[in-house]
Order: C-alpha cells, then structure tokens, then sequence
C-alpha cells in the first residue's frame, strides 16, 4: 500500500469522465489499498480515484451513517438515483463541504438528502443501498468526481465567485499541482 499525491483542481483528470473498470483483478485491489490509505493520510471522508490521478470510476468512503450501510467501502462502477434538490439556498451552518481537491477551502453546498446507489465492490460483487442525510452527500460528492465535476462547480453565484477567487490566489487551474497527504501540512488542520 502507498500513499499517494492528492491532486489540485485544475489537473486535467479531474475535469474528464472517468473510464468504467473492465477487471477485477490484483491490479485493482492493490489500487483500491493505496486509496484508503491515502484517504486515510488525509483525514478524508472519500476518494475518488481522479484524485490520485487514475482515471477510472471507483471511490472509497468512510463515514458512520444511519442507513445499515458499512462506514467503510469502496464503489466501482456506481450509478447515482438523486432525489430531489430543495431550491433553498444553502445553510453556512448545515451545508458546508470541502475536497481534497480544493485543499484548505469549504463552502455551503445544497445537495439531496436522499441517494441510491449502485455499483460493485472490489471483488465485483453488486452493491445496492440507499443513502441518506450526510452519507448522501458524500455519495453524490464522489460520484461527482467521476464525472469530471467538483463542489466548486456546484456553487451558486455566490459562493462561485467566491471559489474562483481562492483558486486565483492560491495558483490553483493548472495541471501538475498535488498535494502529498503526510507530508504536506495537512490544508484541513486536522
């Protein structure tokens, strides 16, 4: 297992779809350990595998939810069925997300309460569940990363601009930009 560089906003693999995995093999197992590892190093709740720069559609997740679903897993392959978005604007108090991606920098967010999720685990058995409260928000910010997107791109008007500024002044946007969770400072304070 290696802890892996944590890619920056910007790097093109975050920005693209990812591949679907077509084996289930040693090579993804060894991939998925170096996931949690990293994830682990970070202090994060998830990972998506664009954040290490391999394009492809897998996340690992660790967080205690309510929904009988383990705290700890991986999701290959996943499909998300979103329920509805409230047309509210988003609490600074309840709603707040950040990502590795865009390190050290968080912003309210609103996303569905309720989730279901599809996909395999790493030994290519299907996984079905729902997910809901915070657990669905970290589902639907990973899958996101497997589609190219992030938060940041998520925010309304307000909190956009307010991204866009923090990527500018730290010189975020362009390719080649990592940060090595462990050895870099971590950017979240834990």
């Amino acid at each position: 297992m290696t802890i892996r560089p944590v890619t920056i906003l910007g790097e093109p693999v975050l920005h693209r779809r990812a591949d679907e995995v077509l084996a289930f093999d040693q090579d993804l197992k060894d991939l998925v350990a170096d996931m949690y590892q990293t994830m682990d190093a970070a202090h994060g709740v998830g990972l998506a595998a664009p954040q290490i720069g391999v394009g492809l559609r897998i996340f690992t997740y660790q967080l205690e939810n309510d929904d009988d679903v383990p705290a700890r897993g991986v999701l290959i392959n996943p499909t998300l069925t979103v329920g509805k978005i409230s047309g509210n604007p988003p609490s600074v108090d309840d709603e707040v997300e950040g990502c590795l991606s865009v390190p050290g920098i968080d912003f309210p967010l609103k996303r569905a309460e309720w989730v279901r999720v599809r996909g395999f685990d790493v030994d290519g058995n299907a996984l079905d569940f729902e997910a809901t409260g915070w657990f669905a928000r970290c589902m639907q910010h990973e899958f996101d990363h497997l589609d190219g997107k992030l938060y940041v791109d998520r925010l309304n008007a307000r909190y956009s601009k307010k991204s866009k500024r923090a990527a500018k002044n730290n010189g975020w946007g362009v390719p080649g930009l990592t940060w090595m969770p462990g050895v870099d400072p971590d950017p979240f304070g834990h």
